[in-house]
C-alpha cells in the first residue's frame, strides 16, 4: 500500500513538472487560429522568419494603419516577414462577420498578409495565444492595433503602443536586426 502512494506521489509531480516544463517551453509558434476564411492557421508553418502580430479593429481610428502593414508585407514578404492581423473587438471596434471585416481588409487595404477571425485580446475570454503573451511576457494590448515582434524562434523580442505606426524605424530597425 506504501509503495503504490510513493508511486503514485511520484507521478503526480512529474506529470505536474512535465506540464510546467512544456508551458516554460511555449513559444508563439505553439499557437493556431481561424482564420478570416474560417480556415484553421497553425503558426508553427511561419518558423522561417520573425513574425509582427497585430490585433486590429475596423472600425477604429488606428485602422488606416492597415495601409502600413501592407506595406511591410509588400517590402518584407521575400524577406519572410510574417504579418498576423488579429482582429478582434474586444475594444468594441470591429464588425460582428467575417465578411464585414473581410470588405474592410480587403476592399479598402487590399491586405495580402494573415488576418484572422476576430478573437478576444483581453478579458475573460481571451485568445490562448494573447493570453500566453501576458503570462508569459506581462504585455496585453491596451488598444486596437498593439503591435508584438517575435523573432523566428517563436520569442518576443519588442512590442508597440498603437501610436506607433507600422513603418515606424522603431520597428522597422528591429525587423531588419531579425531578418
Amino acid at each position: 500500500m506504501k509503495i503504490s502512494k510513493i508511486i503514485l506521489i511520484f507521478t503526480l509531480f512529474f506529470l505536474i513538472f512535465l506540464n510546467l516544463n512544456a508551458e516554460e517551453n511555449m513559444t508563439i509558434h505553439s499557437f493556431e487560429f481561424i482564420d478570416i476564411d474560417g480556415k484553421k492557421v497553425k503558426i508553427n508553418k511561419f518558423n522561417n522568419g520573425p513574425i509582427l502580430l497585430v490585433n486590429t479593429a475596423s472600425r477604429c481610428g488606428f485602422t488606416p494603419q492597415y495601409e502600413g502593414l501592407q506595406n511591410l508585407f509588400i517590402n518584407y514578404r521575400q524577406r519572410n516577414l510574417t504579418i498576423i492581423a488579429a482582429t478582434s473587438n474586444s475594444f468594441n471596434q470591429e464588425f460582428d462577420t467575417r465578411e464585414e471585416i473581410k470588405k474592410i481588409c480587403l476592399a479598402n487595404y487590399d491586405v495580402g498578409f494573415v488576418v484572422s477571425s476576430p478573437i478576444n485580446v483581453i478579458g475573460n475570454d481571451v485568445h490562448p495565444l494573447y493570453k500566453w503573451i501576458n503570462q508569459k511576457y506581462n504585455k496585453k494590448p491596451k488598444w486596437n492595433f498593439y503591435k508584438y515582434l517575435f523573432d523566428k524562434e517563436g520569442n518576443l523580442v519588442d512590442s508597440w503602443g498603437s501610436m506607433t505606426k507600422p513603418d515606424n524605424s522603431k520597428i522597422t530597425s528591429k525587423i531588419e536586426k531579425l531578418l
